[in-house]
């Protein structure tokens, strides 16, 4: 990484927090008593970082190392919306979700087609009497899992939506959890993940009081640094009982190497809806299982850089 890259990344991402937070109280104080009374019955947690959030179907088209990116716009039939699947938006209201789910959530970003309208769609088509799925996007691209920490800014923010989301009603189903793609640029991040994810989990679990919570994360598909293997490693060893590992390697990704393209986004949320749907199988007890996998040929499509991350990822 250069030295203009390190300089820029050490004054831009102070200013990139403030805003956020910024926008994170203000929503919460404007909007937080004007949470409705919703038909939402299984509500899902959605987060991590872009891989989550979505850059399917994002394109730039930027020269010179210059970003210019806009999304396509294609919805896959697998992704349409559905009257019974709604989003917790930034405001605190369920609204219809249509893709990008994280528009509104991911500041700063251009978000494109992500995993979750795969995912609530799959399981609406495997069982019909589910009932209406709720989910709260929380995904923030380019975050390092130490920026997950309890009593951080994304920590909070996603322990208050959700609590915000409950309060309508409904039962909290999963989490579902991406990311790792940051923590592959040096080998002290890549050997501290395992430690960080393992105490993410657990404390999201206990702030949230319900200790059998289904958690499904996500086990790399790509990386920004040389150590994916070493955080894949990590992703893979996790034993805790609660915890599903659906791993995304095969997926295709985008000519960028780092963000899976829109079709792998489909098949990962219907990966995601079959591993969910296990835990229903097994909610007496539930143990470790082997990971979901993927057999997806690799293909390149769609160069996709985050904004103001760009310089530095």
């Amino acid at each position: 990484m250069s030295n203009f890259c390190i300089n820029f990344k050490k004054t831009m991402i102070p200013f990139l927090w403030l805003i956020l937070l910024t926008h994170i109280r203000w929503v919460h104080t404007a909007d937080l008593a004007n949470v409705q009374i919703s038909q939402v019955q299984n509500i899902f947690i959605l987060a991590g970082q872009s891989n989550m959030s979505g850059r399917g179907g994002v394109i730039n088209h930027g020269q010179n190392d210059m970003v210019n990116e806009t999304w396509d716009g294609v919805i896959p039939p697998e992704c349409k919306p559905n009257p019974n699947i709604l989003r917790f938006s930034a405001g605190f209201q369920w609204v219809e979700a249509q893709e990008p789910l994280h528009q509104d959530i991911d500041l700063g970003k251009v978000c494109g087609v992500g995993p979750g309208m795969s995912f609530a769609n799959s399981i609406l088509k495997r069982d019909p009497s589910i009932g209406v799925i709720g989910m709260v996007p929380c995904a923030i691209g380019g975050t390092n899992i130490s920026e997950w920490a309890r009593g951080g800014v994304l920590y909070n923010h996603m322990i208050r939506r959700t609590e915000a989301a409950l309060q309508g009603g409904g039962k909290l189903q999963a989490l579902l959890w991406y990311q790792g793609e940051s923590d592959t640029e040096t080998l002290e991040d890549a050997k501290l993940y395992k430690f960080r994810l393992k105490r993410l989990f657990k404390n999201v679990l206990h702030d949230l009081q319900s200790p059998t919570l289904p958690v499904i994360q996500v086990a790399l598909a790509s990386s920004i640094g040389p150590y994916k293997e070493q955080v894949r490693k990590a992703q893979l060893g996790i034993n805790l009982p609660n915890v599903r590992t659906v791993d995304a390697k095969g997926l295709p990704v985008g000519m960028d190497y780092l963000h899976i393209t829109t079709l792998a986004q489909v098949q990962l949320g219907q990966l995601l809806a079959d591993a969910f749907l296990q835990t229903q199988t097994t909610q007496a007890v539930l143990l470790p299982i082997q990971p979901v996998t993927s057999n997806a040929p690799k293909s390149c499509s769609n160069f996709v850089f985050d904004l103001l991350l760009s310089p530095f990822r």
